[in-house]
C-alpha cells in the first residue's frame, strides 16, 4: 500500500459534476492568493458575470469570502482569498504520517509499548470528552448519544433495538480504517471506549478493518440497569 498517496477530498455537493470551474476557482485562489473577479475569469477565459456566479456559490458554501484590497491610487477593491473551512477540500494525507510514526515506533524494540500507550491514551481522553454526555441518562439515552457521536465524527451510524436493553450499531463508515487495518489497537480502543461510555455489555461482530462491510456491536444491558428512556 502506498501510505503517500493523498486522496481528492474535492468532494462538497457543490464541487461535483458539472462544477469544475468552481474547483479551478479555488485552486488559483490557493495557488495565487487574494484574486479579483476580473482576475480570476481573465484566467478562466470566462466573462466576469459567469465567474461572479460561482462565486457567490462558493461564498454561500463558506469557502471564500470578500475582501478589500487597495491597489494603488483610488477606492479599495473587492477581492476574493480562502477561508479556513476551504482547507477541508484540498487533499490532506493525515493518515501517511500517522502510520509512517506509528511505522517507525513499532520496528524499534524501545519504543514499540509506545503504539499501545499512544491508542490507549487517546481512549482516556475520548472518555473524558464524552462522559459528561452520558451522564443521568438511561442506557436507551446512552446509546443514542452514542450514535450522534460517532456520526458526527463521519462513522455513519445505524443504531436497532432488538429488545429492552439490547441493541445493535453499525458504522457503515470508519474514517481511521487505514490506520486501523494495520494497527488493531484502533478497534480494541474503540471496544473499550463504547462499553465505558454506555456501562453495558458490548461485543463486536463484525469489523470494517477485518474485511467486513461494516462494524457492528451487540449492546446488552448490565444487570440493574435502566432501560428507560
Amino acid at each position: 500500500m502506498d501510505r503517500s498517496e493523498p486522496r481528492d477530498d474535492m468532494e462538497h455537493p457543490s464541487l461535483r459534476s458539472g462544477q469544475s470551474t468552481r474547483r479551478a476557482v479555488l485552486e488559483l485562489l490557493k495557488t495565487r492568493g487574494v484574486q479579483s473577479a476580473g482576475e480570476l475569469a481573465s484566467s478562466l477565459g470566462l466573462t466576469e458575470m459567469a465567474v461572479r456566479r460561482h462565486l457567490y456559490a462558493l461564498e454561500s458554501d463558506g469557502f471564500i469570502h470578500q475582501t478589500s484590497v487597495k491597489r494603488g491610487a483610488g477606492r479599495p477593491k473587492h477581492m476574493y482569498e480562502l477561508t479556513e473551512e476551504s482547507e477541508a477540500l484540498f487533499p490532506k494525507n493525515y493518515h501517511g504520517l500517522t502510520l509512517e510514526i506509528l511505522d517507525e515506533l513499532s520496528a524499534d524494540t524501545e519504543t514499540a509499548p509506545l503504539v499501545d500507550k499512544l491508542f490507549q491514551s487517546r481512549k482516556r481522553k475520548l472518555i473524558e470528552r464524552y462522559s459528561p454526555r452520558m451522564a443521568g441518562k438511561s442506557l436507551d439515552g446512552r446509546v443514542k448519544e452514542l450514535a450522534a457521536i460517532q456520526h458526527a465524527g463521519g462513522y455513519m451510524v445505524e443504531v436497532e433495538e432488538l429488545q429492552a436493553g439490547s441493541y445493535q450499531l453499525h458504522e457503515y463508515n470508519c474514517p481511521i480504517a487505514q490506520v486501523a487495518k494495520p494497527y488493531q489497537q484502533a478497534c480494541a480502543c474503540e471496544l473499550q471506549l463504547f462499553a465505558e461510555l454506555l456501562q453495558a455489555k458490548v461485543e463486536r461482530t463484525e469489523c470494517l478493518a477485518k474485511g467486513g462491510a461494516k462494524c457492528t456491536y451487540a449492546i446488552q444491558a448490565s444487570v440493574g440497569d435502566d432501560l428507560q428512556p
